[in-house]
């Protein structure tokens, strides 16, 4: 499981300087501060940074291979590493990425979706970890750079390895499997994310089911989440798969039992011969719905309920992905990390149905990258608040404006804050005694910080 001399050849446009001084690796890095003896350093163009200002520093700590586009190569001088000069150095970094997850006897496996698919790869990988060897994504590296950078982590002895792609324009998805070539696939959802580039569900379908189109071209195998409408509508073209959900007669079938009164699921799973319940230590519907989906694939790869048993009691959320803190007598549920309409009402709806306190507030900023639908979708929420009773809804950003004007027409306690400021200061003098407190938006809004200020208030 090393990075040759040969795999460097094979990158479509390379032209190599100084081969002789190579040395065999797998330790690849984009951050000059990250590298270490012996590793390659790839000079990538971001947003913010150049990594080609950067080469010196990266040689400093011990990169032995750089590689550039070909227009930089003039300004190095430095005959003591390998120099490869490409097209595009992002481009080759995918290249390089494919070429060593063909050399990986362990099985890869892809989870994309429009909710959930961060908490169903951390529950996946988890519960895999009780048999086998496990590499999975870490922090947000599901783009076109953070893929492959994973497909790097991975070892010899790396029994299985769990990516998180995701998307937020059209080819994305397609681009990613190319690189992972994934054994199994799985698509938690399809809802009203990324709308802005995607245009509508449909267009999420046609972005995310390119995952499955990679998987069986590769002699894979997917998993279908049966319940989703737009996935049950257009599995039927798909061969070599697994169906799970709570409604129907899906391959592996989930059942909630109920809702103990601090808001985990209980919840009940059937395949073939296999039934077993147990409580979940995670909050909300959405991360069994999440659970259901992991087991789906453990059971397939062997996985013993025994072994599920184990996994489900270390299963934590996602940092900032309802995320429960207890502060005295507050349940605090920080879902900072991202917002659109689907996790948004599923989290209200949750925030209602925990019957452990006597009160209930909504903390809520906009939701990102709707497009058109914007206003339509911020109207939308209304819907769910309405069928509840709430002691403080406070809503702030533009687009939650359009919220406040539809609830204002509803028997809730309302507010809208202009400023972010008069936000806190309220909150500052908001009694939150005995009560479970939900703080969402997109990560644009910086919600988070309303969260750091209760914490900070109720210590």
């Amino acid at each position: 499981m090393k990075i040759t001399i040969t795999d460097l050849f094979e990158l479509p446009s390379a032209i190599i300087y100084n081969p002789d001084v190579f040395s065999n690796t797998n330790k690849v890095v984009i951050n000059s501060n990250l590298a270490k003896k012996n590793s390659i350093f790839f000079a990538i163009i971001g947003e913010n940074h150049d990594g080609h200002n950067f080469i010196e520093d990266a040689i400093d700590g011990g990169a032995k291979t750089i590689v550039i586009n070909k227009e930089y190569y003039k300004k190095i001088k430095n005959d003591k590493v390998t120099i490869v000069t490409v097209d595009d150095t992002t481009i080759a970094l995918g290249d390089l990425a494919r070429i060593y997850r063909k050399k990986l006897n362990g099985a890869v496996i892809s989870i994309t979706g429009s909710n959930g698919k961060t908490t169903t790869k951390d529950f996946l990988a988890s519960i895999l970890s009780e048999q086998y060897n496990v590499v999975k994504t870490e922090a947000n590296n599901n783009n076109h750079i953070g893929v492959p950078l994973t497909i790097f982590n991975a070892k010899a002895d790396t029994e299985i390895l769990v990516l998180e792609e995701g998307t937020n324009h059209f080819g994305e998805i397609e681009y990613i499997a190319s690189i992972s070539l994934p054994d199994f696939a799985l698509i938690t959802n399809i809802g009203d994310s990324h709308l802005e580039f995607l245009k509508n569900r449909e267009g999420v379908y046609k972005e995310k089911s390119a995952l499955y189109s990679y998987t069986l071209l590769n002699g894979g195998k997917i998993f279908v989440n049966s319940d989703d409408p737009i996935l049950k509508t257009n599995m039927k073209s798909f061969k070599k798969k697994i169906t799970y959900g709570f409604k129907g007669k899906p391959n592996v079938k989930g059942k909630i039992l109920g809702i103990t009164t601090d808001g985990k699921s209980k919840i009940e799973i059937t395949s073939n011969n296999v039934k077993f319940d147990l409580v979940l230590p995670v909050l909300g519907i959405t991360n069994a719905a999440n659970f259901l989906a992991a087991v789906a694939i453990a059971l397939t790869l062997d996985i013993s309920i025994k072994e599920i048993r184990a996994a489900a009691k270390k299963l934590a959320p996602a940092k900032r992905r309802l995320e429960a803190k207890q502060l005295n007598d507050i349940l605090l549920i920080d879902d900072t990390y991202n917002s659109n309409p689907e996790s948004t009402k599923a989290a209200i709806e949750l925030t209602a149905k925990i019957k452990k306190y006597r009160n209930k507030f909504l903390i809520l900023g906009d939701m990102f990258e709707l497009g058109r639908t914007s206003k339509k979708m911020h109207e939308s929420l209304s819907e769910v608040i309405a069928k509840y009773k709430f002691n403080g809804v406070l809503l702030t950003g533009k687009a939650m404006k359009h919220l406040y004007n539809r609830l204002k027409k509803e028997k809730q306690i309302t507010l809208f804050f202009k400023k972010r400021n008069e936000l806190a200061d309220f909150i500052n003098k908001l009694d939150l005694s005995e009560s479970v407190v939900l703080v969402k938006g997109s990560r644009g809004m910086k919600m988070e910080e309303f969260v750091k200020q209760i914490e900070n208030g109720n210590k």
